[in-house]
């Protein structure tokens, strides 16, 4: 190539000798800076998709979401039915894969880590911070109840209220309520959908897989089950890629309902008592827990979006449990085995908007049946209601369910109950949204905790 250029530098006039070496020049600088600006190109795109952030899907989403409020205010009827058919269509999809999500989610998890030391801090920082979360749900609950002080209801109101309080459902004891959570068969769980029970299972199952994985057969087991896990992901995948309809009718549905003047607020104070602690709970406290483990709460909310929108609509953590694992790893970027571990655990236990509920809700029907609520009262009822939100199950009305249990087995007014009842669909949205916002706190801060343990004995 030399000589080629020598050539034609002594066969060319001075005009087409600098012609040629301009040429080259550009050619040569252009080429050198070429592969610097391809790889700056390169990593941005890496950087783009490391953030999670998908600017499109978010359009898509808002865009289904105004549509459906949207048509759900035009009042046609049969377009209303239309809707309500595909809600339950995805409502029932989620359900149906949300069970074998949580018990093979946490069955692989525990069985492939089972034997090594990550899995003790990993389900050590998931309860602390479950405790913490929930704890700090049931205290903003009982500020505001101080603050706003919500009054008695009259006695005929609390009277009439007593008719639309679910029948056979105040006699349930704790005992009784344990025992539900023990599986008599193996299938039982799975037919009725017991998370706890499910939970109970795969935790066991998981944990036997791990002491004995030099076996063969057991080894063989694994594969077929981290075999199903695999084809369920994909199974998911495709439901969240089709997702915008499913959140088209809900929207609909919700806006239908609104219009038609199901949903009211007639409780004023004891409402806004409710909702502005979930709003609180949501908007500043788990926020603050995430800027003190140095997590950006914009980051994790845009990419967990999908999840607290899907919570919202089907008003149940546990069939919204493959959207929100499907967000964490994807969008979110959280390390397999912490969101498989830990999202399966929190949808079952971390319940801060149920803590808030049934903490305020008490203490309203004990109010109103004259009981005096002192300082060793609130600090007992804060206690019982976090106790009794890690147990309640991820399922709509769960929380309503359980406060009435508990309200029967005091002999408190439960006719307050039935009044809160028509209103308790929007309770149970906001509630059920602010659990799984929770859920994917504490799993992005699980999975930094990790991270930054093991940067540190790398570094030692």
């Amino acid at each position: 190539m030399v000589l080629i250029l020598i050539h034609v530098c002594f066969s060319s006039g001075y005009y087409e000798i600098h012609t040629v070496f301009r040429k080259v020049f550009l050619t040569v600088y252009t080429f050198r800076n070429f592969r610097p600006r391809r790889k700056k190109e390169i990593a941005m795109k890496e950087n783009k998709s490391k953030s999670g952030f998908n600017g499109r899907q978010f359009a898509i989403w808002m865009t289904a979401l105004v549509l459906g409020g949207i048509l759900g205010t035009l009042g046609i009827g049969r377009l209303n039915d239309f809707f309500n058919f595909i809600a339950a269509v995805y409502t029932r999809l989620f359900q149906f894969v949300a069970v074998p999500t949580i018990a093979l989610a946490v069955t692989t998890t525990l069985a492939l880590l089972g034997a090594r030391k990550n899995t003790g801090r990993i389900f050590l920082h998931t309860i602390i911070y479950t405790l913490l979360t929930t704890a700090a749900a049931a205290l903003a609950g009982l500020l505001l109840f101080k603050l706003i002080e919500p009054g008695n209801l009259p006695p005929e109101v609390i009277q009439q209220g007593g008719a639309a309080v679910p029948e056979n459902l105040g006699v349930i004891s704790y005992y009784d309520h344990i025992l539900s959570v023990i599986p008599n068969n193996i299938l039982a769980p799975f037919a009725s959908g017991n998370v706890l029970s499910i939970l109970l299972v795969a935790v066991a199952v998981g944990l036997v897989i791990a002491r004995h994985r030099e076996s063969e057969n057991i080894q063989i087991l694994l594969k077929g089950i981290i075999g199903m896990q695999e084809v369920l992901f994909a199974l998911i995948k495709a439901l969240v890629w089709t997702l915008p309809l499913g959140i088209t009718a809900f929207a609909a549905q919700l806006s239908a309902q609104v219009s038609a003047g199901f949903i009211i607020g007639s409780l004023g104070k004891y409402v806004a008592v409710v909702l502005g602690g979930n709003l609180i709970q949501f908007f500043i406290i788990l926020p603050l827990f995430l800027l003190i483990r140095r997590i950006n709460p914009l980051r994790v909310f845009r990419c967990m979006l999908p999840a607290v929108l899907m919570a919202l609509f089907t008003k149940s953590s546990a069939a919204t449990l493959p959207v929100t694992v499907e967000s964490a790893e994807n969008n979110l970027k959280v390390k397999k085995e912490v969101a498989r571990f830990v999202l399966p655990i929190c949808c079952t236990i971390n319940m801060n908007g149920c803590a808030a509920f049934i903490l305020v809700t008490s203490l309203f029907v004990m109010q109103n049946g004259g009981v005096t609520l002192s300082v060793p009262t609130l600090m007992l009822w804060i206690f019982i209601s976090i106790v009794s939100a890690i147990g309640n199950a991820g399922v709509p009305m769960g929380c309503y369910f359980l406060t009435l249990s508990l309200m029967s087995g005091i002999q408190a007014p439960i006719g307050i109950l039935g009044i809160i009842l028509p209103i308790y669909t929007i309770i149970d949205m906001i509630e059920t949204a602010e659990n799984v916002w929770s859920d994917s706190c504490v799993c992005a801060m699980v999975d930094k905790s990790l991270s930054t343990g093991e940067a540190s004995v790398s570094r030692n």
